[in-house]
């Protein structure tokens, strides 16, 4: 195994933010009480708490009172959907969403479907973009009560026309909801929609940090049981060192936003040409033009995408898969089978600030090997 592990990785997690490192520490000898308390330790951590719902908004350019932190991200997006659909339940019982959601959304519109609610998948085309004209049907049939898009695909990286979509439910009188966990802190997120969720390990803040935002005038409904914290939108303490340590690296990573995706693009640009033109038998999926500046997918024919990760690792390098093969689960990542592209030995290659040209050109050297090498010993060969 290599001495120097290049990790590309950023989709699942980026690497913690120097400034969420300071803040955190900081935090963590200032921070420790209860901010709904009187007593001067508790005022402190109020200051705190403040100071990061401020910061995090205006990053976000939301009002202070429309943001909730939450435990995770997946919180914040269970919170959302059911929330919406519990605050618009005298309209409709109806979820209408893409067929590309996040697992958290898809699972939260499943309990949704188990206790009598209705849900309606809008399918995507080879390249994973939203079909905005099946989209429009969907959200004004009768007793559609909220509509969720992801802002751009976890897997594959396409961005999804937003805006499009928003405009479709404002004229139907439906409020979206907008998982953007891989645009905070990388790219502007569209207007046009009514609830908002991210994450803040996906920017390099802390993990169990997650965003909600319920704008106003948004029929909304906690599902949870009833709590006076974070506008009683979800319930328990927060973890205010690590908040103030995802509202640090929030505003840190926007700033630099435009920049890292001036950087990075023309590197997946690389990979997405080298690996087509170097690697037999391979479908680099994701829309090559209107997608993230960071990530990359690509799926390998005759390779186990289990195997083909295991195999990477060993030599140094740390990425993922939408494939049927992880340690979890044996079936083919639904994002793929929604686009209809090669599932097998699929691996996706996300970058971050730390990711160097080198460790880019270092990947693309060895990949094709590592490959072939797979594929010889499944016995295929003379490909």
């Amino acid at each position: 195994m290599s001495s120097t592990p290049v990790y590309l990785d950023a989709a699942t997690a980026a690497p913690l933010h120097p400034v969420a490192r300071q803040a955190l520490l900081a935090a963590l000898d200032d921070g420790w009480a209860d901010p709904a308390r009187l007593y001067t330790q508790a005022r402190r951590a109020r200051q705190l708490l403040d100071a990061a719902r401020e910061a995090t908004a205006a990053t976000l350019g939301v009002r202070a009172d429309e943001l909730s932190f939450t435990p995770s991200g997946t919180t914040a997006a269970h919170g959302a959907v059911l929330g919406g659909l519990a605050g618009r339940r005298r309209v409709g019982a109806t979820l209408v969403h893409s067929t590309i959601e996040h697992s958290a959304v898809l699972h939260a519109g499943e309990r949704h479907v188990a206790g009598g609610g209705a849900a309606v998948a809008v399918p995507v085309d080879r390249l994973g973009r939203l079909d905005l004209a099946a989209w429009s049907d969907a959200v004004r049939a009768p007793g559609v009560a909220l509509a969720a898009l992801i802002a751009a695909s976890h897997e594959v990286g396409t961005v999804q026309p937003v805006a499009r979509a928003a405009a479709e439910c404002a004229d139907a009188g439906v409020p979206l909801y907008v998982d953007a966990a891989q645009v905070v802190g990388r790219a502007p997120v569209p207007a046009g929609w009514s609830v908002l969720t991210a994450s803040a390990h996906k920017w390099g803040g802390p993990p169990g940090v997650g965003l909600l935002v319920v704008r106003k005038g948004t029929r909304w409904e906690s599902p949870w049981p009833a709590d006076e914290r974070e506008s009683g939108r979800t319930p328990g303490v927060v973890n205010l060192p690590a908040v103030v340590a995802a509202a640090a690296s929030l505003r840190a990573a926007a700033a630099d936003a435009a920049a890292e995706a001036a950087r990075l693009a023309p590197l997946v640009d690389r990979i997405r040409a080298r690996v087509a033109a170097e690697v037999p038998d391979v479908e680099v999926v994701g829309d090559p033009v209107d997608r993230l500046p960071h990530l990359v997918t690509f799926s390998c024919l005759y390779v186990d995408g289990e195997v083909l990760l295991h195999a990477l690792d060993r030599r140094g390098f740390a990425v993922s898969s939408g494939s049927s093969c992880t340690s979890s689960t044996l079936r083919p990542s639904h994002v793929l089978e929604a686009m209809g592209v090669l599932s097998h030995g699929n691996v996706r290659v996300s970058l971050h600030r730390e990711t160097t040209e080198a460790d880019v050109e270092r990947f693309l050297a060895e990949l094709p090997g590592i490959v072939a090498e797979l594929r010889a010993e499944a016995g295929v060969v003379g490909l």
